[in-house]
């Protein structure tokens, strides 16, 4: 998704907020491959969804999710008939995007960061770190997104040359191309996504 050898910084105030059929919050997309696909069609989705009603989600056929609860006291979902508590902000959950789901808001709205990608073709590997962290560089048909949960990060490493840095407000992320081994560093969260190819092809 990617090319060159610089990172993609992919800024959170530039984004637009898609309204959901049922009301109950709205969804701003941070990335998604392939970029043009619409929400049934594509490999893999990263997102911010803002959530301020009980209701249920939206159903994606084919399709693993982790979700991370990022603001706000959490959410009681029902997935396929299951109880599951999300009132851990930063702990990663993972549950089958088609089980049919509710949920239940513990106390008031919240905002979740969805990864979702196709369980036949594509593996995702979500991680929320903290503190200084090397990365390894992602492999050719490898994507690897940083995005700044809690705070500002920075990775270093991460243009042409070998001191370069990029910095990311709050919800700002960034797409590592292949071959690109960089850090980053938080006092809060950070995000690192690493999607993989299950087959042949790009991810």
């Amino acid at each position: 998704m990617t090319s060159g050898n610089e990172v993609r910084v992919l800024r959170a105030a530039e984004r637009a907020a898609a309204v959901w059929k049922n009301g109950g919050g709205v969804t701003r997309e941070i990335a998604a491959w392939p970029e043009s696909a619409g929400t049934g069609a594509f490999e893999w989705r990263v997102s911010l969804a803002d959530v301020a009603a009980d209701g249920p989600f939206s159903g994606f056929p084919g399709i693993d999710r982790t979700l991370t609860l990022a603001e706000g006291a959490g959410m009681d979902l029902t997935v396929a008939g299951a109880h599951r508590l999300v009132d851990e902000r930063y702990a990663p959950r993972h549950f089958a995007g088609d089980a049919p789901t509710d949920c239940r808001l513990l106390d008031g709205p919240v905002v979740n960061f969805n990864v979702m990608y196709r369980r036949d073709t594509t593996r995702a590997e979500t991680a929320v770190v903290r503190g200084d962290l090397a990365l390894a560089a992602a492999e050719p048909g490898e994507t690897l997104l940083v995005v700044a949960l809690d705070g500002p990060a920075v990775l270093e490493g991460a243009g042409a040359g070998p001191g370069e840095t990029v910095e990311l407000a709050r919800y700002d992320a960034a797409l590592a191309p292949a071959g690109l081994a960089c850090r980053v560093r938080t006092e809060g969260r950070a995000a690192v996504v690493r999607f993989r190819p299950r087959g042949g092809g790009q991810v």
